[in-house]
């Protein structure tokens, strides 16, 4: 044997045996509460979310998953705190979608959600409904088409409000524009509700709402649904269509959460995560729970929630871009 040989059979060697030991450290993990850092303060942000997946959670690793309230900066705080933790699964994000658009809004950033981050599960996802006032002009307005003709025959002259700039149902709304090519005004609000009640009011005309928020608003006459911005529709309101099957093919936005572990985490032990959250996510009792906020379940592999992380960055970084939005 050459000296070649019997070095690549020596690093061979020792490979197996960091493998081995990653596979032995994933089978006794963990041994420890789990920190879960939600960066939102608490009853904020994915506050209710985070405190909803923990305790069945715990149940399955049989450790304590403990949320950790690290608001502050749009969420950065918490999120570098992340980035720094040691990466051996007992420090973890709680992942949003609006995570993904921070590199495109944010000059100096201080992480990568794709290089700083890996993907354990997106758990769930909600969808948004696109709604109109029941007034003029948009009395008339019963469709997404419908909307869209209106807008072309007056640009810039609609509105739209948001929760407020960067937010993801103000780049559902830039996506819209941009794929349908209208001009309409952007009116932020600090918050949902507010700008709920306007559009209600007729101050403004259109909104993207979170599906929690509008869909009582709807049922009660109040607001008019144009569509939900799903790729399929929704368990929670079948009998709305999607915006992509009325009149704008491939449109599709949802907020989601997950988990994501600091970059370098052991493979295993993502792994054993992701078998343990997958597991919690068939709970009945979760289910709905989670429908009750307006949530639906995911589930999946780290390798496709890292994807949609990949995906998101590089969709909203192209709609921010484009439509020049930034935030200090």
């Amino acid at each position: 044997m050459s000296a070649w040989q019997k070095l690549a059979k020596s690093i061979k060697g020792v490979m197996f045996a960091f493998a081995s030991c990653g596979v032995l450290a994933a089978d006794a993990f963990p041994t420890k509460p789990i920190r879960l850092i939600v960066p939102f303060p608490a009853g904020g942000g994915g506050d209710a979310a985070a405190r909803s997946l923990a305790p069945p959670l715990s149940a399955n690793l049989r450790q304590q998953v403990v949320i950790d309230n690290r608001g502050g900066a749009g969420g950065i705080i918490g999120m570098e705190l992340v980035k720094h933790a040691v990466p051996d699964g007992y420090t973890l994000l709680l992942s949003t979608a609006g995570f993904t658009a921070m590199p495109a809004l944010y000059k100096n950033l201080p992480f990568d959600p794709v290089k700083d981050f890996t993907g354990v599960i997106v758990a769930q996802s909600g969808m948004y409904v696109l709604v109109v006032n029941m007034g003029a002009p948009m009395k008339s307005v019963t469709s997404v088409k419908e909307l869209i003709a209106h807008a072309k025959a007056n640009p810039g002259k609609l509105d739209f409000a948001s929760a407020g700039t960067g937010t993801t149902i103000h780049l559902a709304a830039e996506l819209f524009k941009s794929m349908a090519q209208i001009n309409m005004t952007h009116v932020p609000y600090k918050g949902a509700s507010p700008a709920l009640t306007d559009v209600i009011a007729g101050q403004v005309q259109t909104m993207f709402a979170a599906s929690l928020n509008a869909l009582p608003l709807i049922r009660a006459g109040k607001l008019r649904a144009l569509g939900v911005t799903s790729a399929k529709r929704s368990t929670l309101a079948p009998e709305l269509p999607t915006i992509a099957e009325s009149g704008l093919p491939g449109y599709e936005v949802v907020g989601w959460y997950g988990l994501a572990a600091p970059a370098h985490t052991p493979r295993a032990i993502v792994q054993k995560l992701n078998a343990e959250s997958n597991q919690m996510l068939k709970s009945p009792e979760l289910v709905e729970r989670l429908r009750a906020q307006g949530l639906e379940m995911v589930g999946g592999t780290p390798d496709e929630a890292s994807a949609l992380i990949r995906r998101d960055v590089a969709r909203w970084t192209q709609v921010i871009r484009g439509a020049g939005i930034q935030r200090e």
